[in-house]
């Protein structure tokens, strides 16, 4: 929690609280099903935590802003940046049923009230809403072509509607044809740790 608290120092309590929990809420979880593995458990708050908590970095969600968070594994980004936007709805998909497990009973024990998550493909979901959050499940033009329609039209926020991307290494060819409808923000402006030099937000205008 250290490492969350010297980024974000002015934490409401309630939000403090529902991060410090967390690392415990995993341990247990994963003991019971495998979402994360035993080296990233080590370096939990740095490598999921914080690493999702870089979209809190890069835009504040103006309250009653919708989020689908696709591919969310156990809980990540979604879970993290819930806490930190109570006033923001999200709603957690995977299509493996016992990482939608791990992520309700996660929610459930912080009495998250802004998140909800079911076990489907995003194809098959029918909804839309403002922003698509996701951690690098595939390469990203075949991502854009799952999620293309699930926008609402109406703009709320500082950025205009569409995909905040978590991704690392080398992806400039996998951007190339959104051309100027694509911003690429290096995680390491916010973060100096070495685990984040070559991490990126891909934001998408949709």
């Amino acid at each position: 929690m250290e490492l969350i608290k010297k980024y974000f120092p002015n934490l409401d309590p309630a939000v403090e609280e529902k991060l410090s929990r967390l690392g415990d809420l995993y341990a247990d979880w994963n003991s019971k099903i495998n979402v994360i593995s035993r080296k990233d458990m080590d370096h939990f708050y740095e490598r999921h935590v914080l690493h999702s908590l870089g979209i809190a970095a890069f835009i504040q969600f103006e309250t009653g802003t919708q989020i689908l968070d696709v591919g969310c594994g156990g809980g990540f980004p979604g879970i993290p940046l819930a806490i930190m936007n109570p006033g923001s709805q999200f709603h957690l998909i995977d299509s493996i049923g016992k990482k939608i497990k791990v992520v309700k009973g996660v929610a459930e024990a912080l009495g998250l009230q802004n998140l909800t998550a079911e076990q489907i493909r995003v194809e098959n979901h029918p909804k839309q809403y403002d922003f698509i959050i996701s951690r690098a499940v595939t390469a990203f033009p075949d991502f854009v072509k799952l999620c293309h329609n699930k926008f609402l039209p109406t703009n709320k926020n500082a950025i205009t509607n569409g995909i905040i991307y978590l991704k690392g290494g080398d992806f400039e060819g996998e951007i190339k044809p959104f051309k100027k409808r694509v911003s690429v923000t290096p995680l390491a402006n916010y973060f100096e740790e070495e685990f984040f030099e070559t991490k990126k937000i891909i934001h998408l205008s949709m």
